[in-house]
């Protein structure tokens, strides 16, 4: 048996169906299937459109994609500095428990210096005990009194429409 061959590197074009393919299943993961409306398209344009909205990292293990990761840059006005905010970070369950989400993570961490930002964060649902102690052993504070505000679909439009 060969030792297995795991690599990083920046999202193509062509990886943009596994890239869809893991959202689909994370979402089905976390209970939010109904909630994805994402096409290949559409991720496409995301990702690599003129003015792309995001960026991502896929990690190969003997050259299948079997993780990502979907990032942008915001930013922090008590640090003033931009600040890497990670979306989703998805390995695909037969990979599990080989590592390969810790390199994901200590490669986002590297771009963050790399790119001169003040903060790595992300989000990480109430529930999910195994994720939180896994950010937790990473160094990462789960924030306890921050909640996320999220105005989306009708509601979005009905704010934007206030007088």
């Amino acid at each position: 048996m060969t030792d297995s061959v795991f690599s990083i590197r920046p999202a193509t074009p062509a990886d943009v169906a596994h890239i869809h393919a893991m959202i689909v299943e994370l979402a089905v993961f976390e209970k939010l299937e109904h909630m994805v409306v994402a096409t290949e398209a559409l991720l496409h344009e995301g990702l690599f459109s003129v003015r792309p909205s995001c960026e991502a990292i896929v990690g190969e293990e003997n050259g299948e994609v079997v993780t990502f990761a979907l990032f942008f840059h915001n930013f922090s006005t008590f640090l003033t500095k931009k600040g890497l905010y990670l979306e989703d970070l998805y390995v695909r369950q037969s990979h599990r428990g080989k590592g390969f989400g810790t390199q994901m993570l200590q490669r986002l961490a590297q771009i963050a210096l790399e790119r001169g930002c003040g903060r790595f964060e992300w989000s990480v649902l109430d529930w999910n005990e195994p994720a939180i102690n896994f950010y937790k052993a990473m160094g990462a504070d789960v924030m306890p009194d921050w909640r996320i505000c999220r105005v989306t679909g009708d509601s979005l439009t009905a704010l934007a429409e206030r007088g």
